[in-house]
């Protein structure tokens, strides 16, 4: 059984993906702030799903975290980088603060949890990341979003490309845009279930040898930086 560690899985786009790694017979790791949230939701869903604590807002935390959770479960298979924040304003009007919460949470704790967990996958010849993204992190599409959110998901992506070419044997990383989806995040307009919005994740996630490294997909389908 593979073990699939995913940031912010207790609402949202991130409950979504555990639900379906978990229906696929995965060992999920739900990954959250609030461990009684967590437990709290692990309890809805059928399943082999562990709560477990990450702060991605402190780094001297996380890392302590991160220790704690190796030492309990030293084979992660599978990290999918879920969690993220969203703030409005430009470069200019947006807030200092929110800028620098918005790359820890969005881009150092990835890179934290990534850097963890790789050398492990490395040394079993498997393993998958999964970075979500957004449209608004792409520069072909014109970095459409609020900034410090554009500039976190086009970091998240330029994470993605650097990282597949240091990666070897049947360990891939790819960026997914879940697009527009209804959750508190992206609010009651959004089109998208969370469900919907989780099934790239879940398809990159749950990858064969010989599966994509280094790209960025909406609905499954390659899309462009």
């Amino acid at each position: 059984m593979k073990t699939v560690l995913v940031t912010g899985g207790n609402r949202g786009i991130g409950k979504a993906i555990v639900v379906g790694l978990a229906q696929q017979g995965y060992k999920v790791l739900l990954g959250c702030r609030n461990l009684n949230a967590g437990e709290d939701v692990a309890k809805e869903i059928q399943g082999d799903i562990v709560p477990v604590a990450l702060d991605l807002m402190d780094t001297s935390v996380l890392l302590s975290q991160i220790e704690d959770l190796l030492t309990q479960f030293p084979q992660i298979d599978i990290l999918v980088n879920n969690a993220g924040v969203l703030y409005e304003g430009g470069v200019v009007t947006g807030d200092m603060a929110e800028m620098a919460e918005t790359i820890q949470v969005n881009v150092m704790a990835p890179y934290i949890l990534t850097k963890a967990l790789v050398p492990g996958m490395q040394n079993r010849n498997f393993g998958r990341i999964v970075n979500l993204s957004s449209g608004w992190g792409s520069f072909s599409e014109g970095l459409a979003g609020p900034a410090s959110y554009s500039i976190s998901k086009a970091a998240i992506n330029g994470l993605t490309v650097t990282l597949a070419k240091e990666l070897s044997g049947d360990v891939t990383v790819n960026s997914m845009c879940p697009g527009w989806v209804h959750t508190r995040m992206g609010g009651e307009a959004a089109p998208r279930t969370p469900e919907q919005g989780a099934e790239t994740a879940i398809w990159l996630a749950s990858q064969d040898a010989g599966g994509p490294n280094g790209q960025f997909f909406r609905d499954k389908t390659p899309i462009n930086w």
